[in-house]
C-alpha cells in the first residue's frame, strides 16, 4: 500500500506548521517582555513602601523623644539620624545608572 500526496498539500501543512511556531514564539517573547515589566513596576511599589514605613517609623521615634525626654544630646540624635538615612535613600533612588533588563545578541548565549 503506498500513499500518493501531491507536492501542494504537504508544502501547505509544512508552512501552517511553520507559522503555528513563529506565533508560538512571538507569544512567548511577549509574555516574558509583559513579566519583566511587571516584575520593574513592582520594585517601584516596594521600594515606594519601604521609604514610607521607614519614615513612619522614624516621625514615631521623634515625637516620642520630642514629647517626653528634654535631654538636648538625645533629641539632636534623633533629629539629625533621619537626615543621614533620608540622604542614603535618596542617593540610592535617584541614582539609577543601568538598567535591569538582558540584553541578547544574537549567536550569544542563553
Amino acid at each position: 500500500m503506498t500513499v500518493n500526496l501531491p507536492m501542494t498539500p504537504l508544502l501547505a501543512g509544512l508552512g501552517v506548521l511553520v507559522g503555528l511556531v513563529l506565533v508560538w514564539r512571538a507569544g512567548r517573547r511577549s509574555a516574558k517582555a509583559a513579566a519583566e515589566a511587571a516584575r520593574t513596576g513592582v520594585r517601584l511599589v516596594s521600594l515606594a513602601g519601604r521609604v514610607l514605613l521607614g519614615g513612619a517609623a522614624l516621625l514615631g521615634v521623634q515625637w516620642l523623644v520630642i514629647t517626653y525626654d528634654g535631654d538636648t544630646t538625645l533629641r539632636l540624635v534623633v533629629l539629625g539620624l533621619p537626615d543621614l538615612f533620608a540622604a542614603y535613600v535618596l542617593t540610592r533612588a535617584l541614582t539609577v545608572s543601568t538598567a535591569d533588563t538582558p540584553t541578547r545578541r544574537k549567536g550569544g548565549q542563553r
